[in-house]
């Protein structure tokens, strides 16, 4: 109900954050505002008949006096209306946080008593140009610097919880950078983030100290912190972030000794990193002993080793490099994308830490040929035993009428055989452009007694998918069902799926005929409404 009323308020208040400046000054023109539409509300409604008056009683008094004066502001029938000023202050300070920053500042002005509660919001988020080479860009930056700086000016500084700016910043800007990071210190922020990257420029990069983000006494009330387009410079000397639990490092280079820094925190329980530069190795020291997530991705470093005994889902996204995994492995979940040439069969054979998991994310970019299909062990100390779900990525970069760009698709059937208690497989696949053509066989697939349920995405009656279709309808004795689906899901070139009218009665054919083949069932999926239509026959008849 407050929020409610404060936002009814917001209409008749300022429209622009340019008007900061008259924050200190008398607020008239809002008070009138406010005043003429409650005085408006009023007027629609009809006066209530007068009632009868008492000779005997003073004027002024007696129930009736009493009820008209009530009346007179909140109505005949109306309970008491709500007045922010009844609440006690701190509460007000909290309901006007709930409102976006702009709109607590034009409803500041509506009550003296209002004028500074906006100072006491917890949350501070700014968002600026993220591109370089938009026209209005340095415009829009300097609007946004000047709003970040005379936002901090006038905040009381007290229970700061986010403070949050999006915005690309230039090298020659990074007086301001320091003077927000000072703010953010001092106010004892809990979460911080600072993403000053220009999203289609990457030589613009400001030069961040991380002693900055410590207080007086040389600590920090940080639990969160990311940084993006930073240069950082850690080192071991600094001890200050005990609490801090997530830390995201986005286009930052780093120079120094990120490993001691890291062994500073300790209450890190998430790290991620991605396309950061400067380091050679990555090596996550033995004191984040509470570390549950690392995420690595796009990082140009020649070895990962971690020594997380707590460490329950790890994400790998680059090229095929070691990963170590120190100690007593409690991996339930994983993500492995490996870059070049057999990525999928790598995937299944290069981090051995990542076989406990329950749940495995892969994705392999085909962009070169291979003649042969890799085997997997199939030893017990080599096998995925514990693994349930599984969702597989795969993007082919074939050529026309070339053989084997889309051998991937077949390894997947091998890579099948090192789990084998798996019990759901999500299988999307994007030809970039098709040939159809695979001159590769799958040879002794083994025999699947948990395999459920199957979806493949992507599914155009390619040589390749047909023969991965027919391995699995053929060797999964308990399967339940197996979904096709022609659309291409998770890509950003909607016109890959322009022509599914064209594809999807060729599918359900294929469907049909397979589904009697096996005696299993076959759905297949149609997400777009005009394919639908058009397939409807084929759907229902082999459904």
């Amino acid at each position: 109900k407050s929020y409610a009323s404060l936002h009814l308020v917001n209409t008749s208040a300022l429209s622009n954050c340019k008007a900061l400046p008259p924050w200190h000054q008398e607020g008239n023109v809002g008070r009138r505002g406010a005043a003429a539409m409650a005085g408006a509300e009023e007027d629609e409604v009809a006066p209530p008949a007068p009632h009868p008056v008492d000779p005997q009683q003073p004027m002024g008094q007696g129930p009736a006096a009493k009820r008209s004066r009530s009346e007179h502001h909140h109505g005949a029938g109306d309970a008491p209306s709500f007045r922010m000023e009844d609440l006690p202050v701190d509460v007000q300070a909290v309901i006007m946080s709930l409102l976006p920053l702009k709109e607590a500042v034009r409803t500041s002005i509506v009550s003296t008593s209002w004028r500074m509660l906006w100072t006491f919001r917890c949350n501070l988020s700014f968002k600026g140009p993220r591109y370089l080479h938009e026209n209005d860009t340095k415009i829009q930056q300097a609007k946004c610097i000047e709003t970040v700086n005379c936002v901090i000016q006038q905040h009381s500084r007290i229970g700061i919880n986010k403070f949050s700016i999006r915005c690309g910043l230039f090298e020659e800007d990074s007086v301001h950078l320091d003077r927000w990071i000072r703010f953010a210190a001092s106010s004892k922020a809990k979460i911080i983030h600072l993403d000053l990257r220009f999203k289609d420029v990457f030589e613009e990069v400001n030069h961040l100290h991380l002693e900055a983000l410590l207080d007086a006494q040389g600590s920090s009330f940080l639990r969160s912190l990311f940084l993006g387009g930073v240069v950082i410079k850690p080192h071991s000397a600094i001890c200050g972030f005990t609490i801090l639990r997530r830390l995201v490092l986005q286009s930052v280079t780093i120079s120094g000794d990120f490993t001691g820094f890291l062994a500073n925190c300790a209450a890190l329980e998430d790290l991620e990193m991605i396309e950061c530069s400067g380091l050679t190795n990555l090596i996550i020291p033995q004191q984040l002993d509470k570390l549950q997530h690392l995420l690595i991705d796009g990082m140009e470093v020649e070895m990962v080793e971690f020594y997380a005994a707590d460490l329950s889902h790890f994400e790998y996204k680059g090229q095929v490099v070691p990963i170590v995994h120190h100690g007593c492995s409690k991996l339930k979940k994983a993500t492995i994308m490996f870059s070049g040439k057999k990525g999928l069969a790598k995937a299944f054979t290069a981090v051995p830490s990542i076989l406990p998991v329950k749940i495995l994310n892969v994705r392999s970019v085909a962009l070169s040929k291979y003649s042969q299909l890799q085997k997997l062990p199939t030893r017990p100390d080599g096998m995925f035993m514990h693994l349930r779900h599984m969702t597989c990525r795969i993007i082919v970069h074939s050529r026309p009428q070339e053989a084997n760009y889309d051998i991937e698709v077949l390894q997947l059937a091998y890579c099948l055989d090192a789990a084998p208690q798996l019990e759901t497989l999500q299988l999307n696949m994007f030809y970039v452009s098709s040939s159809g053509v695979s001159s590769a066989e799958v040879v002794g697939m083994r025999r699947h007694d948990h395999l459920k349920a199957v979806f493949m995405s992507g599914f155009r009656c390619y040589k390749a998918q047909i023969k991965l279709a027919c391995c699995i309808l053929g060797n999964a004795s308990v399967l339940e069902k197996l979904t096709i689906e022609p659309r291409i899901t998770g890509t950003r070139y909607l016109g890959d799926n322009t022509d599914l009218h064209k594809i999807l009665p060729g599918v359900c054919e294929w469907a049909q005929l397979t589904s009697e083949r096996f005696g299993k069932v076959i759905n297949v999926s149609a997400m777009d409404a005009s394919s639908a239509q058009q397939g409807e026959g084929s759907l229902q008849h082999h459904h």
